[in-house]
């Protein structure tokens, strides 16, 4: 269990990245999901022990995070937003460098590792290709690779799958997929709302520094159950409906708009027809409100 409380940070420019965040995270996969600028890395960096908070306890299986940092990191597997590499090295020698720093001593048993690794991230056959030629992808495989190293219980991913194309980002999310059925807690901090309805069992929703929500997806979709429509209008009557309704999305699509609103308990007119809410009216609805 990690469990969060009352987290505050404030940087020296005056902005309040952090208001009192508290989360109880499970073991399994946990999306933070919000907006940029939202405070997910804040928080994030502070849970890889990289930034101190200004008030508030972390506490990981009964460790102190904020006060045995040292203890935390043995136990910690850690793929950052920005994730740099060493170009002229290869996928094999980036995983040897961080298993030493992360203290496999034994040449034979760090080889064995790699193997491991590289066969788990599907790269073993660019093993001995230089780093600079790998794809937005491949980077990011290479990166929960090295975030493996030493069987950490609590792996923190920040925006994994951002400029990934469509097809890496399945990759990705299938990957971490089965990172997760072995590993004790993993976070995935994103904007992105597939990442989280595709991988995520438990969630909370951050915006401006607080914690709006926390459940898991679907009880968010029960939350929405019958409240979500979706008329397609003229562009001149879609001003005054935006004024009296909650609109989720507004789409112009050949002179008309196309809106998709949440109306709880009623049919916000007859030219609404019910749709199937989706965890992205769950995140924007909340998310866009004042």
């Amino acid at each position: 269990m990690l469990a969060i409380r009352e987290l505050q940070k404030t940087y020296a420019s005056g902005v309040h990245a952090l208001k009192g965040v508290t989360l109880n995270v499970e073991p399994g996969m946990f999306g933070l999901l919000g907006p940029n600028g939202a405070g997910k890395t804040t928080l994030m960096k502070i849970l890889a022990t990289l930034l101190e908070a200004d008030a508030g306890a972390i506490e990981m299986n009964g460790v102190d995070l904020i006060d045995r940092k040292d203890e935390i990191r043995r136990m910690l597997g850690y793929l950052p937003q920005e994730f740099g590499l060493y170009p002229s090295l290869t996928a094999e020698q980036m995983l040897n460098y961080f298993a030493k720093l992360k203290g496999v001593a034994d040449k034979k048993q760090r080889r064995a590792l790699i193997e491991a690794l590289l066969e788990k991230v599907n790269l073993s056959s660019a093993r001995n290709q230089r780093l600079g030629g790998f794809s937005g992808g491949m980077r990011q495989r290479l990166g929960i690779a090295q975030a493996l190293i030493g069987e950490p219980e609590l792996i923190i991913v920040d925006e994994p799958t951002a400029g990934l194309d469509p097809e890496e980002r399945v990759r990705f999310h299938n990957l971490l997929a089965e990172t997760a059925s072995e590993s004790a807690i993993v976070i995935v901090s994103t904007h992105i709302v597939s990442d989280v309805s595709n991988l995520c069992g438990n969630m909370a929703i951050i915006r401006q520094g607080a914690i709006l929500s926390t459940c898991t997806p679907q009880r968010a979709l029960d939350e929405l159950k019958e409240s979500v429509w979706e008329a397609t209008v003229p562009r001149e009557q879609a001003a005054t409906l935006k004024s009296v309704y909650q609109i989720i999305s507004s789409q112009t699509i050949d002179g008309q708009v196309r809106l998709r609103v949440i109306s709880k308990g009623e049919r916000p007119s007859e030219a609404f027809a019910p749709v199937t809410p989706t965890l992205e009216d769950y995140y924007l609805n909340l998310v866009t409100q004042s």
